[in-house]
């Protein structure tokens, strides 16, 4: 049985995908950056800096550096989810069950400690976290393997006696690479034929899926 679920955030605790995307809208607005969008896609569940690097002119960079433009956009998107932010269908739900099994919960997440804790306390479910591993508090994001193994040391235990759980092709890849013992994928943010194509182990719609008992057991094994 395994011992630890690590969580991804965006697209993962919260179904938020839409959010970021109006966020970036009015964010590269400002600076008038068109073609945004397509770029974006290739960004799915990278750290800010990766991110901007796909999504915004160098001289723009030069100019401002990443934290100011991270924090700048973050700031839209914070402002723009506040009123609609709510956990997954089924996290609550899952999160007790786990608890009461006693098998441990981490976040690891590329976004920024800020949007971590606005994502927790919005959905009232910090508790149920021993660790927090935001992608300031790493050298590399996603798809590099430390987030993960960071939030597995947290907890003092090893990658392969964790499941984690992700919605984007970087985040299975950082889990595959840090060893995870299992790799689930939500189709929050991609469609599950995309999912299909990466090393998730199981795919489901939303937590509520992990009320069937053949489905739980199956995540836990």
């Amino acid at each position: 049985m395994k011992k630890a679920l690590l969580f991804d955030m965006d697209g993962t605790l919260v179904d938020n995908t839409a959010a970021h995307i109006r966020a970036f809208e009015i964010f590269c607005g400002r600076y008038g950056v068109e073609g945004w969008k397509e770029r974006l896609k290739q960004g799915i569940g990278m750290g800010n800096d990766d991110i901007m690097r796909l999504v915004m002119p160098e001289e723009v960079i030069r100019e401002r550096g990443f934290a100011a433009l991270a924090d700048e956009k973050e700031a839209i998107y914070r402002e723009i989810y506040a009123p609609d932010i709510r956990p997954v269908d089924g996290l609550r739900e899952l999160l007790e069950r786990l608890r009461a099994a006693g098998v441990r919960c981490a976040v690891g997440s590329s976004g920024c400690k800020a949007n971590v804790d606005f994502v927790l306390d919005g959905c009232d479910i910090r508790p149920y976290f021993e660790a927090r591993i935001s992608g300031d508090m790493v050298t590399r994001c996603k798809p590099d393997p430390e987030i993960y193994l960071t939030a597995a040391a947290a907890l003092g235990l090893p990658p392969e006696e964790c499941v984690v759980v992700e919605d984007a092709p970087a985040g299975i890849e950082s889990a595959r690479r840090a060893g995870a013992g299992r790799i689930v994928a939500l189709t929050t943010t991609l469609p599950r034929e995309e999912l299909q194509q990466t090393a998730a182990d199981i795919i489901v719609d939303t937590f509520a899926d992990f009320a069937d008992p053949e489905r739980y057991a199956a995540l836990l094994a």
